[in-house]
Formats: C-alpha cells, sequence, structure tokens
C-alpha cells in the first residue's frame, strides 16, 4: 500500500478509507481496552490521532513505546469526534520502525529554547521547530517566484573569493597550508603563492560583485546562497554563516531598487500569511511570552502600507526634534541604531520607511556619490518590530570616482581589477539590494534568536553540528 501524507489526511479531510500512514510519535496514552497515539510524519502542523485497539496483535510492544519513535500504521480514517480535529484513524495494524528509549532528550515537558539548540540534530521534531522550518521552505520558494516571475535570472555566485566584497576585512581565511608549519617568504610572512590558489582567499561576505557582472550582460539577476562573516559577535542577530538574497539590476537606480525591496518584503509577508497560517497562528500561541500576540496584525499593516520614503538628513533631524531619549545620540554622520530606526517606523510614522542618502563615511566604497560630496546613493528599509531589514544601494559606475574612493579607502585595487572593468566597458547606472535570509524569517515568524531560525547555526566558539 502506498504511504498518504497526514497533511493531506487533514487537508483534505479524508475519510472512510484505508490507508498507510509513517512518522513519529508525538504523543500516547494508554489503557487496558486500547490507546491513543499522535503521530506526526514532518509534513504540516497538525498530526493524526490513531485509536489503537487491544485486540492487536502487537498491542503491549507498540502502547509502551516512547515519544520519538518511528512507526508505520495501517488504518481506517474515521470522523473524529475529538476537540481541534476533524479526522483519526482506527489502527489495523502497526509496524515498529525505530524505537526510542528513556534518554531520548525532547520529551513530552516543555523544554527551552537554548536546550533545544544544543540538540540541533533533534529539534526539528519539535511542532516549534517543524513550524519554522516550514515557513522557511515557503519563504525560499517565494523568493525564487518572485525574482523569476519579474524576469530576474538566478546566479549562483562563488563561495570562495579573493577579495573582499564589503572590504570590513572579517573574512574566513581557505587555505591548504600546513597550520603548523606553512611555507614562508623572504620576509618571513605566510607564502600564499603555494597554496591551493596560488593566493589568499576566503570564504565570500557577499556576492553583490559577481551579481554587478551578470547585471551588466543580463540585465536582472539574483543571488540566494551561503555568505560568511569572521564577526566576533554573539548576540541573538548575528551568525558567522548565513544566507542572502541579492538581486542587482543594471539601467536602475536608487528610486528603481527601493520599490524593489518594498515590493519583495511585502509579497514575503503576503505569502507567509497566506501559505504558513498553521504555523504562524501556532508560533504566536506556543511563544506567547516571546512574541507579542499582535504579530500577525503587525506582518499584515506592513503588507498592506504603502512605504515612507526620507533621506538620512531628515531622519535625523526628526530623531533629534523628537522627546525620545535615546541611548546612542543623534549627530548627523553617524550610523542610525536600531531604537533609532524602531522609533521611525513603530512611532513617528507607524508604517515601514526607507532612509536613502546616508553619509558617505558610514558606507561602503563600491556606492554612488552624491553631488554634495558627503553622501552616497544608499538606503535602508526599516520595519516595525526590527528596524532596518534591507540595505542597498546604487552603485557607482564612473571610474574615475570609484577608484578614486577606492584610494581614499586605503583599499588594494589589484585584486578588483575585474570589477572595476565592469566601468571601462559599456558601464551603465545599475543598483541593488541585500537581505539576510535569517533575519527575515525572524521577522515573519516573530522569533527572537537567529540561530533558532537557521538549521545549524555557526557562531564564536559554536560549531557542533
Amino acid at each position: 500500500m502506498e504511504r498518504l501524507l497526514i497533511k493531506k489526511i487533514l487537508k483534505e479531510e479524508i475519510v472512510d478509507q484505508t490507508v498507510l500512514i509513517k512518522g513519529w510519535i508525538r504523543s500516547i496514552r494508554k489503557s487496558k481496552k486500547f490507546s491513543f497515539v499522535v503521530l506526526n510524519d514532518g509534513t504540516s502542523q497538525g498530526s493524526l490521532q490513531i485509536v489503537v485497539d487491544a485486540e492487536l496483535e502487537n498491542y503491549e510492544e507498540v502502547s509502551t513505546l516512547l515519544i520519538g519513535s518511528s512507526v508505520a500504521i495501517t488504518g481506517l480514517l474515521v470522523p473524529s469526534g475529538g476537540k481541534g480535529q476533524k479526522v483519526e484513524m482506527q489502527a489495523k495494524s502497526v509496524e515498529i520502525i525505530g524505537k526510542t528509549d528513556e534518554s531520548y532528550p525532547l520529551q513530552k515537558k516543555a523544554t527551552s529554547l537554548e536546550f533545544l539548540r544544543e540538540n540541533a540534530h533533534l529539534r526539528m521534531r519539535t511542532n516549534a521547530f517543524g513550524a519554522i522550518f516550514r515557513v522557511r521552505h515557503e519563504l525560499a520558494m517565494a523568493t525564487h517566484k518572485f525574482f523569476s516571475d519579474k524576469g530576474f535570472y538566478y546566479l549562483n555566485s562563488p563561495i570562495i573569493s579573493a577579495v573582499d566584497g564589503e572590504g570590513a576585512g572579517e573574512m574566513f581565511r581557505v587555505s591548504t597550508l600546513d597550520s603548523k608549519n606553512p611555507a614562508l617568504n623572504d620576509k618571513g610572512e605566510v607564502d600564499f603563492t603555494q597554496d591551493y590558489f596560488g593566493k589568499e582567499v576566503s570564504l565570500c561576505v557577499t556576492g553583490q560583485l559577481e551579481g554587478e557582472c551578470f547585471a551588466s550582460g543580463m540585465g536582472a539577476i539574483y543571488t540566494f546562497g551561503p555568505t560568511f562573516r569572521a564577526e566576533n559577535s554573539n548576540t541573538p542577530r548575528h551568525l558567522s554563516e548565513f544566507w542572502m538574497i541579492e538581486p542587482e539590476v543594471a539601467f536602475a537606480d536608487l528610486d528603481d531598487i527601493a520599490d524593489l525591496a518594498s515590493e519583495y518584503v511585502q509579497y514575503l509577508i503576503a505569502h507567509a500569511l497566506e501559505h504558513c497560517k498553521d504555523e504562524l497562528d501556532f508560533l504566536v500561541t506556543r511563544h506567547g511570552a516571546d512574541i507579542d500576540a499582535t504579530h500577525l496584525d503587525m506582518l499584515a499593516h506592513v503588507r498592506d502600507t504603502k512605504f515612507v520614503k526620507i533621506t538620512y538628513t531628515e531622519a535625523i533631524e526628526i530623531l533629534s526634534n523628537s522627546k525620545q531619549k535615546f541611548e546612542f545620540p543623534t549627530v548627523w554622520g553617524k550610523e542610525l541604531q536600531t531604537e533609532h530606526e524602531r522609533f521611525l517606523s513603530e512611532k513617528h510614522f507607524k508604517a515601514p520607511v526607507i532612509v536613502t542618502d546616508y553619509p558617505a563615511d558610514c558606507k561602503a566604497f563600491y556606492m554612488k556619490q552624491n553631488e554634495d560630496g558627503k553622501t552616497v546613493r544608499a538606503m535602508d528599509v526599516l520595519v516595525p518590530g526590527v528596524g532596518e531589514i534591507i540595505g542597498g544601494s546604487q552603485r557607482e559606475e564612473d571610474y574615475d570616482k570609484l577608484i578614486a574612493k577606492m584610494d581614499a579607502d586605503g583599499m588594494e585595487k589589484e585584486g578588483y581589477w575585474w570589477y572595476t572593468d565592469l566601468r571601462k566597458y559599456g558601464s551603465v547606472p545599475h543598483a541593488g539590494f541585500g537581505l539576510g535570509f535569517e533575519r527575515a524569517i525572524m521577522y515573519i515568524t516573530g522569533m527572537s534568536n537567529i540561530r533558532d531560525v537557521i538549521p545549524f547555526p555557526r557562531n564564536p566558539k559554536s560549531c557542533d553540528f
């Protein structure tokens, strides 16, 4: 008999059929005449209740199974009189596939998120993490559909790179040299010419620079892949390995890319509210102490509200003139902090906000310089609840200005020869943005720690799975 997924059974409310299901036991209640088994196969937020009669041949063994055991059950689907369920199963046979013992970490009692991070190889079997990672899947599929429907081409940018795309220097080195006795040059320094690639290389911090190459020939592309930062930040919002979505568009300016960013954010929220209702409802209920009960209303508000657009200078004026007391100063030339971003989106405008034209000293070398000589064509998208969720810019397409900025920042231009070539051969205005995928999942699920929205988190002093 072909296996039927619990998701299909619950969605279609299938009854009066004998079917085969397979999954993991979430709970079991035993009595002399029958037992109730709750089974989940990972395909849906809901589980299926199975009534196992004591007359079953292996009833004693089945009824003493522990949580987490895997089974295959054949039975008749019937209407259920139980609260909160429309279908249940009357078991005809139960095959035990894999047993658990008392050492199984995920018992029925409540477990902390920190404990589940320590058992990341099992946490997807819980209701909470099953919900989170089904939402993650849906948002990934929605991302590909959004950009593909708009005519963007999907680019797999390289993971190993010889240049620092952000100029921050926080990169993981990739090397095959002997770590205990590396080859040295005449100056006593590590001789990377003898390394695998013949030069010093690292894990990428962004796919943007390669994205600009492809946008310069294919018009509009997007990358969706892993990126790496060796920043020693052990906070609930930072990871050492995370996923980025980075579209790049030729013949586009800052306004074009800001409109694309706001449309993309609203698209992701709309998709999640439509296709992940059970998961989001569960997360709000399950983590009521952590997630505001109005979380879904806030998402709907962002989905339906026009984004406000202001300049950085206007933002500083609003912040400085407000009666709100901030921990960080609101001085022109300083980066906006999360408290500033949330004030603008949550209290002042009560809407998502796009802030543009930041001071040049705050931003990366590749951003287009404004005529005032002080600001660049950069933008951040701020949303209620978290503050910044997207950062982007119009890129500097003028060769001389780009070279001058790289020189001013003290950058070694040699490795960027191919990037600066783009400004010599048919250069055009172009723009793009970056969205940290985990940050978006955090925002939409309401989770407060980024380590809970990626399958196996990588952060300082932690690489266990």
